[in-house]
């Protein structure tokens, strides 16, 4: 069963230096709570996987704790660029980032692979891309009943797999709706699993779309109320677009970005918020 613990607790101890850590969520349920933790833990070394790494992963690299990037797309939503991540690539700093780029497609059949217990996965894609050129986690397999060339992605099985959902129960069964991606397919996938919540329920109340995780498949629940903000989980809060708009200019600075970290991710005042 998964256990119950606070968010400092779960991070200590299912979240290492050098692990491989997927931290998902599709424009919602964006597990930011926990990686404000992994900052103030200073856990490093890390590669990160994401399909489509935002504001989250900037602030990651930002903060120095990352030496690969597995994704498909990077950006901040309706905004622009992640300055952070642009600088990292362009300038190394605060320390170099390598890169394992994908199509949307690739990386969610690599997380199919690596749920399925299997080695790859084969897919229609990739043809006219240089991204062949740039990966070794991509390959070619003929099929054996048609011949035809196809591609093969490598499975993907992170360390670590944290998201953000709207309900637990007590015994520690997950329930997330509305928007859903990779989330449970990266948490399959994964040797360990954090879950965020808004609030643990008596009884999961079974929605339309949602997405149920059963506590055999859970590490630990951490009950983290506004752990998605500045995204938002569906039926509990709203999308802090200001937020997102005010990130262009504090990540464009390496001075801004650093006293932003410090006056709201590692300070005393951010940490009892």
């Amino acid at each position: 069963m998964a256990k119950q613990l606070t968010l400092q607790e779960a991070v200590a101890e299912l979240i290492h230096d050098g692990d491989t850590v997927a931290m998902e969520g599709f424009t919602h349920l964006i597990p930011y709570a926990a990686a404000h933790e992994i900052i103030r833990r200073q856990i490093t070394d890390l590669t990160l996987v994401r399909m489509t790494p935002d504001v989250i992963y900037d602030q990651l690299i930002g903060a120095g704790l990352v030496r690969k990037l597995v994704f498909s797309w990077g950006g901040n939503p309706g905004v622009g660029s992640l300055h952070r991540f642009r600088d990292a690539v362009e300038n190394g700093w605060p320390r170099p980032l390598e890169l394992d780029e994908h199509s949307h497609a690739g990386m969610a059949n690599r997380y199919v692979a690596g749920a399925s217990n299997l080695p790859f996965a084969v897919l229609r894609g990739y043809r006219g891309s240089d991204l062949l050129k740039c990966t070794d986690t991509v390959s070619t397999v003929v099929c054996p009943f048609t011949g035809e060339e196809l591609a093969a992605v490598a499975a993907l099985n992170p360390d670590v797999t944290v998201i953000h959902a709207q309900q637990a129960d007590r015994k520690g069964n997950v329930q997330l709706w509305g928007l859903t991606g990779v989330q449970k397919e990266a948490v399959l996938a994964a040797k360990r699993s954090l879950v965020t919540v808004e609030e643990i329920v008596d009884e999961l109340e079974l929605r339309p779309g949602g997405v149920v995780l059963p506590t055999w498949v859970i590490d630990a629940v951490a009950v983290v109320p506004g752990g998605a903000h500045p995204s938002y989980a569906a039926g509990y809060s709203v999308r802090d677009n200001d937020f997102y708009r005010a990130w262009d200019p504090i990540a464009r600075d390496r001075g801004a970005f650093t006293r932003w970290i410090e006056e709201n991710v590692r300070s005393e005042r951010a940490v009892s918020r």
